[in-house]
């Protein structure tokens, strides 16, 4: 059975939003959960016409077990965005790693007596990787590979925060599998592992400064600023990856599989600042002139998910023009 009123937690977050209206588009009733209740009326008020099949919930604490037993009443199906993400931790454990795994229990644990059918959960690249894998000979990552990362490995304090953060899209994700085995709820969970996502912003951003981390990244190179260096050469476009989660919410199919979101041509910074000086007339002399390679080392499986959900994958280009053009006009 098709879900007809679905929660997304993150729902006013870059991706949660595009989920959001994702749903929205196949005429589902959604309600999102937010921290932050001026976030989810702005969100609502952006879109008039989709008022009366759009409700918010303020969820603060779920992170440290807080509950969702409310958000989850009369839902049929969820889609977990929320995840913990900051740089600038103290302690990995407490800030990073501990979090992400109690939000994916309080959402389990509500989705248990209610209508729920399918719980799809964002996981990340991060939990698939292995960064002491080295190429040659060139290899592909695929859904069955996972980060080598301990649990103490990741929590260690002189373990830096963004690796503590790929620990803690690997223990929450394996929190979600571990408890689909003790508990064999009667709903089933599908989990999305994207890399660098970029695109388009249609959550509430006011200024520039609060951009998300990766498409600040990309609006550095158009202002000019040198090239940083792509952690991963992997990407995928944010419209891309939330028709994915609806995919995987509306096809049976897809119930308890791992799934690989990623366009298939690696990117650089280099390839981004190429793109907007072609793209862009008033940036064309800004942007860096450094070349920059494209690690084509090793690759990663989208299309294995791109066939099974029956999405197409955006290119590069159209990414980064359709972001710049966006910024430019917010600036």
């Amino acid at each position: 059975m098709a879900p007809s009123y679905v929660l997304v937690t993150g729902a006013t977050g870059f991706v949660g939003a595009h989920v959001v209206d994702s749903l929205l588009k196949r005429g589902l009733k959604v309600r999102g959960a937010t921290r932050s209740k001026a976030k989810g009326e702005a969100m609502i008020k952006a879109r008039p016409q989709q008022a009366s099949k759009l409700d918010f919930v303020e969820v603060q604490d779920f992170e440290s077990g807080g509950s969702f037993e409310d958000a989850i009443k009369d839902i049929d199906g969820v889609i977990h965005v929320a995840s913990p993400f900051r740089y600038n931790t103290t302690n990995n454990e407490k800030e990073l790693i501990i979090p992400a795994i109690n939000g994916v229990r309080a959402i389990l644990s509500a989705s248990v007596n209610s209508k729920v059918e399918r719980i799809v959960i964002t996981s990340s690249f991060a939990a698939v990787m292995d960064l002491h894998r080295k190429a040659p000979p060139y290899f592909i990552y695929t859904a069955q590979d996972w980060n080598p990362l301990t649990y103490d490995g990741a929590s260690d304090s002189a373990t830096s925060a963004v690796v503590a953060y790929r620990g803690s899209k690997k223990f929450a994700e394996l929190e979600a599998w571990n408890f689909m085995k003790e508990k064999s709820p009667d709903f089933d969970i599908v989990t999305l592992c994207p890399p660098m996502t970029f695109g388009p912003v249609v959550h509430p951003v006011d200024k520039v400064e609060h951009l998300n981390e990766s498409n600040a990244m990309l609006w550095q190179v158009a202002k000019g600023g040198g090239l940083p260096a792509a952690r991963v050469p992997f990407w995928v476009d944010v419209r891309d990856l939330a028709e994915a989660h609806v995919e995987a919410l509306l096809k049976p199919e897809a119930g308890n599989k791992r799934l690989v979101i990623a366009a298939p041509e690696p990117y650089s910074y280099g390839l981004a600042a190429k793109i907007i000086a072609g793209n862009f007339e008033k940036l064309k002399d800004v942007v860096s002139k450094e070349e920059q390679a494209i690690d084509e080392s090793h690759g990663l499986d989208g299309s294995t998910a791109a066939q099974e959900l029956g999405i197409k994958y955006r290119t590069f280009e159209e990414t980064v023009v359709e972001l710049v053009s966006q910024v430019m006009k917010m600036e």
